[in-house]
């Protein structure tokens, strides 16, 4: 056992021995974080990666506390030790975790090994620490400490991660950076108890070298994150962004600009316009009053571009999540002329707000409402598919407005596709279902949703490329594989839409 003669000679250095309990903590849930945010992106339902991604870091700790019993002597050294392998892993993390992901075939084993050893680590820590500062501490006292710190820790970890890394650092430099305050750590013992450390030498050329090794892939962050996403797109990446909400890239070959978030394609430049027109058209023509209208989702702008061609429109409330997309969309010149400076409309009116809170506070009644929201891949997305997301925009409709929704494909997910129209129909609404082809997505489906009736009204504008009347009119038409069938109402307590879309999509997307 340790006498830990340097703890004798004063409080200081064992009071920040003690305070590093708040840097193992943040350090600890950050890399957990980082982990559960990549597993959201690229594997998708947040929900269940980062339920399973915690459950797996918690029960890892477990096992390194328990592990702990069997360290008799050097505890400072194994301290030191462990920390910097803390600060290899954890730092060096979300790099392997990128580039692994379409490089081998058991991802999520590589993924939950990385989670359980950082949580071994972590769980060897804690216990350790509380031997080497036994002897300064009455043990009351001690554990009360080791436990504030380490609660506090995380909670500084859960506040800066979202607010300031994840929009501002990025997940590669953040678990970077993370690996250099681990590594820090580990230096500052070693020179601090170095009476205590054997094989000195070598400890530090260990950790000088972890430390240089962090801090250059600190710098080049930006080359290896362009990377790791060239193995996972097949095109160039030109642009890559983190949000708080998704990892944000666009991909470009030769004419084609491509979009992804979290890395599902959005957009293809090649045929967007036939999405985006069959979304706007056939509900605009189809309403007599359209001066105010309000589009959820749909921050890319492109839709926007469609309802600027009806001179009559007067305001437009575009309601987005993600200030980030927006933003580019709006400034980047490349994608701000897809959408030809539509966000930059004094028409238009961006509202960054979560559009299921913003429905709920609204007392204005509206003509018309599209609705281009991503597919329901996670409960997250799955509400505002929901019936009590339905009845709200029921009463938010005035009696002759009606509503359009993208609705995945009837063909792929046929059960997904019915859901929607299901869930509106039992909301009130009466529905017209239609689909039409899309060479970037296949068979693709989308559902009017209306009160009380719905004809055509207006003419098609005349500079479209692509949708007409009768165009339209075959569209409403479902062979037998896309028939009607019966499923579940879509609501808050059971997100059948979610299980639906996740085991339909499953068998084409493993």
């Amino acid at each position: 056992m340790d006498s830990h003669p340097e703890f004798k000679r004063g409080i200081n250095k064992s009071t920040l021995l003690l305070l590093s309990v708040f840097v193992i903590a943040t350090c600890g849930l950050i890399y957990e974080l980082i982990a559960g945010t990549l597993a959201s992106y690229l594997l998708g339902d947040s929900v269940t990666q980062f339920s399973t991604i915690i459950g797996t870091y918690l029960f890892a700790m477990g096992i390194g506390s328990y592990l702990s019993r069997y360290v008799h002597r050097n505890l400072t050294l194994w301290f030191i030790k462990i920390e910097l392998m803390v600060g290899l892993v954890g730092g060096f993390s979300s790099i392997l975790l990128f580039v692994l992901f379409e490089q081998v075939v058991y991802f999520r084993l590589i993924l939950y090994a990385l989670v359980g050893l950082t949580g071994i680590l972590i769980g060897l820590e804690i216990p350790i620490l509380m031997r080497m500062l036994k002897d300064k501490f009455e043990f009351k006292d001690l554990v009360s400490e080791i436990f504030t710190f380490d609660y506090i820790g995380a909670l500084m970890a859960s506040l800066i991660f979202p607010l300031l890394f994840v929009p501002h650092v990025g997940l590669i430099r953040t678990s970077l950076f993370f690996g250099i305050i681990n590594t820090a750590v580990a230096l500052w013992v070693i020179y601090s108890f170095r009476n205590q450390v054997y094989w000195i030498k070598s400890i530090l050329t260990i950790a000088w070298s972890i430390l240089i090794l962090l801090v250059v892939s600190f710098v080049y962050a930006d080359t290896i994150q362009q990377y790791s996403e060239s193995l996972a797109f097949q095109d160039k990446v030109i642009l890559s962004k983190s949000s708080p909400y998704q990892r944000i890239v666009v991909t470009n070959n030769k004419k084609e600009l491509r979009l992804f978030l979290n890395g599902n394609l959005q957009f293809s430049t090649l045929d967007e316009y036939r999405y985006h027109e069959a979304l706007v058209h056939p509900l605009l023509s189809n309403i007599q009053k359209k001066d105010t209208i309000v589009i959820m989702g749909g921050g890319d702008g492109l839709a926007i571009r469609e309802l600027l061609k009806y001179p009559e429109i007067k305001k437009i409330y575009l309601i987005d999540l993600d200030k980030e997309v927006t933003r580019l969309f709006k400034t980047h010149p490349a994608l701000s002329k897809l959408n030809q400076q539509s966000l930059s409309d004094p028409r238009v009116e961006i509202k960054n707000e979560d559009a299921f809170i913003w429905a709920m506070n609204q007392t204005q009644k509206y003509q018309a409402i599209i609705i281009d929201f991503p597919d329901p891949s996670n409960y997250s997305l799955g509400k505002l598919y929901s019936y009590s997301f339905y009845k709200r925009i029921y009463e938010l409709l005035q009696p002759e407005g009606a509503i359009v929704i993208q609705s995945t494909s009837p063909y792929y997910a046929p059960n997904s596709f019915w859901c929607v129209n299901n869930t509106l129909t039992y909301t009130g609404f009466h529905t017209l279902p239609y689909h039409t082809y899309i060479p970037s997505f296949g068979e693709w489906g989308y559902i009017i949703a209306y009160k009380h009736s719905f004809n055509q009204r207006t003419p098609y504008p005349s500079n479209l490329k692509f949708i007409n009347k009768e165009l339209f009119i075959q569209m409403t038409y479902f062979p037998k594989d896309m028939e009607a069938r019966h499923t579940e109402v879509n609501k808050l307590n059971n997100q059948a839409l979610v299980h639906y879309f996740d085991e339909e999509w499953s068998k084409f997307i493993p």
